[in-house]
């Protein structure tokens, strides 16, 4: 992985997580970058075959690459010789996007689920 891409790249936001700042790199979409006699080649990996914003990624990621120094041209592809997982994210990422705690810090699930079901906290009842 060549490491002057993937610090470029962590500027480049998934359109899905801008508004957490997870960068393509943070979510694990860089599956291999190199740059050779000027020309970078960079391949992604997308975390679903029907992404909405595949064509956006790849023209961020192309405009990125294209404006380092060293590039003449890049040429950036989604390939899917392996499949994307979670296990792919930072541990940042993964901490953003954590929206309930792991299973075993959860004592009583019953109990954790009810009292976050719209209209189960106290604030949120009218019959005060």
């Amino acid at each position: 992985m060549d490491p002057v891409i993937s610090a470029a790249l962590r500027e480049v936001f998934d359109p899905c997580c801008r508004d957490k700042g997870i960068s393509v790199v943070d979510m694990g979409l860089l599956h291999r970058a190199d740059i050779s006699d000027g020309v970078a080649r960079v391949d992604l990996l997308l975390t679903s075959g029907w992404c909405p914003f595949a064509a956006a990624v790849l023209t961020a990621v192309e405009s990125a690459v294209t404006a380092l120094p060293s590039v003449t041209r890049a040429e950036v592809r989604v390939v899917w010789d392996e499949a994307w997982s979670p296990e792919r994210l930072s541990d940042d990422a993964r901490g953003k996007l954590r929206f309930l705690p792991p299973p075993a810090a959860v004592a009583d699930r019953a109990s954790f689920i009810a009292n976050r079901l719209p209209g189960s906290r106290r604030e949120d009842r009218h019959d005060r």
